[in-house]
């Protein structure tokens, strides 16, 4: 049950002359019967018959579309996409199945808005049509479909906290407390010509352009190309903006001066070709910067963290524990790889780094390089610098959450403004809501709207005004990669971590690991108004950001289905997970995932090639077979998807911490082992320093 309901969906909604003509610039049938040629126009033929496959036998072209489907073809480029979309079809039929059989409201959704549209015909013309069709596939944005203001209301409320406690040792001194942390991205050259190469040492070009042609292995939002001009280098403008934002609370905010603030640096590469290569490639485009004299700078690449894990904290685990734990550990510390496994070490470091490397150090905190901070625009509208706005002392609060639940707010989340925005006012929200209907795969799955209400709700909260102030807060769950921090008491305490098969949307799965443990109340995000950096990725990298498009949707395609099944697999139940991070973070918890995430990359890859654009048809296609056939077949393989992932990470990372905690206590005791081991520490970190 529930099969028949969908196709005839499908059939009515994507498959119908007009309506496929309207949303996806031309007919799926014109699509699949056009002749074929290229490469492309063989893309175009497949992703047309998948979607008539996808409406079921009714349709006329069925059978040769099905058949088309499952024809083996030479080109591995084209098979690739073929035993994608051939395995999707039985893969899609199955989860419809089994969701409709345990839950009776979802059949009974599927029955209505099949009646529904086979009553009234499929009409897709407005928010309020495309509505119903979300009921089926994003129950999420059916939700909010109400009046702005009274979701934004909604959400502020449910993420209220009373506080019961401020933290009574709150941060100081920024500059010496924090550890600043940020992640480079690092890809191949836009182009084989050597003479367009900025930056690249003289012995490196060769290995640089061979890189180029090697396999991609992972896939970012905007990576940074190698020998891109360094006023278009994010790295060098990043790291500029940072040190005169460090210059400005010398001159105006009291500062010592010769106070340096210490920046960490991680370096992920997108082909395995660039591991060697990245450290002396970066070392040379920050000699490229200006003068950084308000900073420490740390650099780390895979290689250092290899080292860590091998030489510093396996002999520990040895020494402390009693086992030999090598492999766990440099499965879960490292900088290459998905998004998650970076994001993790740039968090955890931190815990190591007070207690072998420098006791005053009490938090830790993530920017990206294309944000600045907008010192004099600050203080005019919050009063406060970027850096007193670390002070405040709700960060390491605990209150009642509007669950009655205890929390902590042991981490920190700040906003963005977009450049074009920010001559306006800081407090100008980066996403906005949509003014323009639904199209293409938006009819299906449409983040941008409760990331709106989200971004409002949440991020433009401003305290001292109605019912925040001293004693009233919002906690985050929607939080950006950038722009958040956490206490390292806290990171000791809870250990939360996102796993390394998280690919988009680290930072949000980074409290998933451990939303619901207890301990002295659940760990939250403070939500710090007026903590806000200035995104200026437009105004410089556009190329970069061009360049990466479709790996970004792809990687939001995986998002869907890693995030459905990572949910699940954690103990606290996916319902309650969910209802905790609805509307935008929860949203890509979909009840029918597999489905979801197919027919979005369908309906895209048909709009863009119903608009002549078959080359970005071509490239989407590609690269979404590449990266979501390993999560599929990791899903097919497993009976609980990730869980076994997380268990073997969250068992690596407490290691990790119990290690910490026995070096602290040896350190108590003038233990000599503790003590050759923050020495070795120290030496790893001293050679990671950039001169």
């Amino acid at each position: 049950m529930g099969v028949k309901q969908f196709q005839q969906i499908i059939a009515q909604c994507f498959l119908s002359n007009y309506v496929s003509s309207d949303k996806l610039g031309q007919p799926i049938s014109s699509q699949f019967e056009s002749p074929t040629i290229s490469i492309a126009d063989n893309l175009r033929k497949l992703n047309a018959a998948f979607l008539i496959c996808m409406g079921g036998k009714g349709s006329k072209s069925f059978r040769s579309a099905f058949e088309f489907l499952n024809l083996y073809c030479a080109d591995e480029e084209i098979e690739a996409v073929r035993s994608l979309y051939a395995t999707g079809l039985s893969l899609m039929e199955k989860e419809i199945e089994e969701v409709a059989e345990r839950d009776s409201e979802f059949e009974a959704t599927l029955i209505n808005i099949s009646n529904k549209i086979n009553k009234e015909g499929a009409r897709l013309e407005s928010t309020k049509d495309v509505a119903t069709l979300w009921e089926v596939f994003f129950p999420e944005g059916a939700r909010l479909c109400g009046p702005k203001e009274e979701m934004v209301r909604e959400l502020r409320e449910k993420r209220k906290v009373k506080i019961q406690r401020i933290n009574p040792k709150p941060i100081e001194n920024p500059l010496q407390e924090i550890l600043f942390t940020t992640n480079i991205l690092l890809t191949v050259p836009l182009a084989d010509n050597p003479a367009d190469l900025h930056c690249v040492p003289q012995g490196l070009v060769g290995p640089v352009l061979q890189a180029r042609h090697s396999t991609q292995s992972y896939w970012y939002d905007h990576p940074i190309p190698i020998g891109i001009p360094p006023e278009k280098n994010e790295l060098v403008y990043g790291l500029e903006a940072l040190n005169d934002a460090v210059d400005f609370e010398k001159k105006f905010r009291g500062a010592p001066e010769s106070a340096k603030l210490r920046c960490l640096l991680s370096v992920s590469v997108t082909h395995d070709a660039l591991k060697n290569l990245a450290k002396p490639l970066i070392m040379e485009i920050i000699r490229s910067a200006g003068n950084l004299e308000h900073l420490d700078i740390f650099l780390w690449t895979e290689t250092d963290t290899e080292a860590l894990a091998r030489n510093v904290l396996a002999p520990g685990v040895r020494r402390c524990l009693g086992y030999d734990a090598e492999s766990d550990l440099r499965a879960v510390i490292g900088v290459n790889g998905e998004y998650g496994r970076h994001y993790s070490f740039l968090r955890a470091i931190s815990a190591l780094w007070k207690v072998c490397c420098g006791p005053e150090l009490r938090g830790t905190f993530k920017i990206d390089l294309d944000q600045v901070f907008p010192q004099e625009q600050l203080v005019e509208e919050t009063g406060r610098s970027a850096f007193d706005h670390f002070l405040s002392p709700l960060w390491g609060a605990d209150g009642v959450d509007s669950n009655g639940e205890r929390v902590h707010l042991g981490m920190i989340a700040g906003a963005l403004v977009n450049y074009e925005d920010a001559s306006r006012s800081v407090f100008v929200p980066d996403v906005r809501y949509p003014e323009q209907p639904p199209m293409a795969d938006e009819v299906i799955f449409f983040s941008w709207l409760p990331q709106a209400v989200s971004t409002e709700a949440e991020m433009m909260t401003r305290y001292g005004t109605g019912e925040f102030g001293s004693d009233t807060c919002i906690q985050r769950i929607h939080v950006t990669g950038g722009m958040c921090g956490i206490l390292i008491d806290a990171l000791r305490k809870y250990r939360p971590f996102t796993p390394t098969f998280v690919a988009r949307a680290e930072d949000q799965a980074y409290i998933m690991s451990v939303l619901f443990e207890a301990y002295d109340g659940y760990l939250r995000y403070l939500h710090k108004d007026g903590l806000i950096m200035r995104h200026d990725k437009e105004a410089f990298a556009r190329e970069a950001i061009e360049k990466a498009w479709a790996g970004k949707f792809a990687g939001d395609l995986a998002r869907t289905l890693v995030f459905s099944y990572y949910a699940r697999a954690l103990p606290w139940g996916v319902e309650r997970v969910k209802e905790q991070m609805d509307p935008f973070t929860g949203c890509f918890v979909s009840r029918i995932p597999i489905t979801v995430t197919y027919l979005r990359l369908a309906l895209r890859s048909a709009w863009l090639f119903g608009q002549g654009k078959g080359d970005q048809a071509e490239e989407l296609l590609e690269t979404a077979a590449a990266k979501l056939n390993p999560i599929l077949q990791h899903i097919m393989s497993s009976k609980r998807p990730f869980r076994g992932d997380f268990e073997r990470e969250k068992a690596a990372w407490d290691l990790y911490y119990d290690v910490i905690d026995h070096v602290e206590e040896g350190l108590r005791r003038d233990e000599p082992w503790a003590q050759a081991f923050c020495d070795e520490v120290r030496a790893l970190v001293d050679s990671t320093k950039v001169a």
